[in-house]
């Protein structure tokens, strides 16, 4: 009868870590399409003070594209996770952490290059570091979710 039981609660716990570790596997191109996304929207500030007409459009067409990249990633993905919804693996959530820990220290160098040699090369530096850290967590998220199906069996 125990047998039973654990045996339902660990085909739980494998229906809820389903949508983190069954997805398709992530495009080699991702990394670098997410680091150009960011130099995008950082390199739009050129025209801040210049041409408030072509910043406007030129966030409006980044976030259109980013709208449809995430419509996108979800119909791939079938159920996508999403920090905040769901309660993630501990192995997972883990990694989440120091995602997050990790994002306003990014934030904070690519404002520092930003204040200290301006916009395009702000730009550079936020494609270069997101564009590393992506690659690097998108290694990671693939180590922890390899350790969930271990662990769930």
């Amino acid at each position: 009868m125990e047998s039973d039981a654990g045996e339902q609660l660990r085909i739980i716990e494998r229906a809820e870590a389903a949508p983190y570790v069954s997805y398709p596997k992530t495009a080699w191109w991702y990394p670098p399409v997410v680091g150009a996304w960011v130099a995008g929207m950082i390199g739009t500030f050129t025209w801040w003070r210049e041409n408030s007409a072509l910043f406007f459009a030129s966030l409006a067409i980044l976030l259109a594209l980013e709208l449809g990249f995430l419509n996108w990633m979800q119909r791939r993905h079938g159920a996508m996770p999403f920090p905040g919804r769901g309660r993630p693996p501990r192995e997972i959530g883990r990694l989440w952490k120091g995602y997050f820990l990790t994002l306003p220290v990014i934030v904070l160098v690519v404002a520092a290059v930003w204040w200290l040699g301006g916009v395009p090369v702000a730009a550079g530096t936020g494609f270069v570091l997101v564009t590393a850290g992506i690659w690097y967590y998108e290694r990671r998220y693939a180590i922890a979710a390899a350790k969930v199906r271990e662990r769930l069996g």
